[in-house]
């Protein structure tokens, strides 16, 4: 049985959590957990099915240089790959309050990616009941992948998940 990876970052955060609870959902024997800041190509290549996790960073590193950060390292490895091919997920962590002019940005930046790069995007999520101002993962109406904001609506978390692990499940986890 061929297993989905799930590529994310930053270690020992939110991102980690939920990176955990969508491997509980789909099953852990089913889904690799693989932190990128060790991650290369050569693990893409394993895979035909890859969830990806990402958090937006905050404004303040928007206006300057942000290298020491696990997807700074990562990205570029993204940015070259050619993921004709591949089933790609994606969700991204944010603040809808703070940041509510760009929410989940970094889902949109990673996802826009992946497909110019080839790849298929699967899972995207109405924003009905979402607040937010505006933000680059909305494409066509929807949000390119499921956003998650543990600051400020934790307790919505699980329950999102699992709804969009249910919609994966229709074509993405066959």
């Amino acid at each position: 049985m061929e297993k989905t990876a799930i590529f994310f970052g930053p270690l020992d955060g939110s991102v980690h959590r939920i990176a955990r609870l969508v491997a509980s959902t789909i099953g852990e024997d089913k889904a690799d957990l693989i932190h990128i800041a060790s991650a290369t190509a050569a693990d893409l290549d394993n895979y035909s099915r890859i969830i990806f996790g990402i958090s937006t960073i905050g404004r303040d590193t928007w206006q300057q240089k942000f290298d020491n950060n696990d997807w700074s390292k990562f990205f570029p490895i993204v940015s070259a790959y050619d993921f004709t091919g591949k089933k790609v997920a994606i969700f991204g962590l944010g603040d809808h309050v703070t940041y509510a002019y760009h929410f989940v940005d970094s889902m949109g930046l990673l996802g826009k990616t992946i497909k110019h790069q080839g790849g298929t995007l699967f899972g995207a999520v109405s924003p009905e009941g979402y607040t937010f101002q505006d933000s680059e993962a909305i494409v066509e109406g929807s949000f390119i992948g499921l956003p998650v904001d543990e600051d400020f609506e934790p307790e919505l978390t699980e329950g999102r998940v699992n709804a969009w692990i249910q919609t994966l499940k229709k074509d993405f986890l066959l």
